[in-house]
């Protein structure tokens, strides 16, 4: 089994495993985080598999869609405002090592996060 037939995200991404999807195309999948941090909390991940972002910064293309993913999918839901994240490693948090994008709204987000 390769490591993208083991990644939730590639099995969501196949319609392997059901998500709530907010936006599709080519390059992107967005959906909504099954476990949100804010009152929006969606996931915008690339369709090729790519761990992290030490891995995604050596793929511009790739690194491009998903930052136009965000884009997109913050004007299709009408945020304003809103914060992106992306963990890197277990330490930061990972816990799907397929990259992603976190975009969360629909409060105030502080900083440092708590």
């Amino acid at each position: 089994m390769s490591m993208e037939d083991d990644c939730l995200f590639c099995r969501i991404i196949a319609g392997d495993v059901a998500a709530t999807v907010v936006h599709d195309d080519e390059s992107v999948l967005a959906f909504a985080d099954v476990n949100p941090k804010a009152p929006t909390h969606v996931l915008i991940v690339p369709k090729r598999h790519v761990a992290d972002m030490g891995e995604l910064g050596a793929d511009p293309a790739t690194a491009a869609a998903v930052v136009a993913g965000v884009a997109t999918v913050a004007r299709e839901l009408g945020l304003a405002s809103y914060r992106t994240v992306f963990n890197t490693g277990p330490g930061a948090g990972q816990t799907v090592f397929h990259v992603h994008a976190h975009l969360l709204a629909g409060r105030t987000l502080t900083w440092p996060p708590g």
